[in-house]
C-alpha cells in the first residue's frame, strides 16, 4: 500500500560525502515524520536523524555538524546529506515512515535499505 524508494548509498573514503534519497509513495493520508536509521552488522538499529511533519529535526549525537536531514514535501522525499563520513558510519541505511491512516491509526513502514560503506 505504501512503499519507500532509498538511493544514494555506496562506497566513499573517510572525508568524503553522500546524500541519501528516500522517496514515499501510495496511499498516504498524513505523514508525521520521515527519518533515518542505520544497523552495523552484530550492531543494534540506531536513530540517525528524523524530521517531523511540523518542521522538528532531532539528530543522533554523533553525526550532529557532520550529517543533515531535509525533505521535499511536494514529492513525499527525505534526504540525508553526509558529510565528513567516517569507516565507523559503514552500515545498512533506513529510511523509517510514520504516518497517519484515513481511520486514524498510526502505522509505520521501513525501507529496504541502503548500503552505505566508507574505508579508511
Amino acid at each position: 500500500q505504501v512503499q519507500l524508494v532509498e538511493s544514494g548509498g555506496g562506497l566513499v573514503q573517510t572525508g568524503g560525502s553522500l546524500r541519501l534519497s528516500c522517496a514515499a509513495s501510495g496511499s498516504i493520508f498524513k505523514i508525521n515524520a520521515m527519518g533515518w536509521y542505520r544497523q552495523a552488522p552484530g550492531k543494534q538499529r540506531e536513530l540517525v536523524a528524523v524530521i517531523t511533519s511540523g518542521g522538528r529535526i532531532n539528530y543522533a549525537d554523533f553525526v550532529k555538524g557532520r550529517f543533515t536531514i531535509s525533505r521535499d514535501n511536494a514529492k513525499n522525499t527525505v534526504f540525508l546529506q553526509m558529510n565528513g563520513l567516517k569507516p565507523e558510519d559503514t552500515g545498512v541505511y533506513y529510511c523509517k515512515l510514520e504516518l497517519t491512516t484515513r481511520d486514524y491509526r498510526i502505522v509505520e513502514y521501513w525501507g529496504k535499505g541502503t548500503l552505505v560503506t566508507v574505508s579508511s
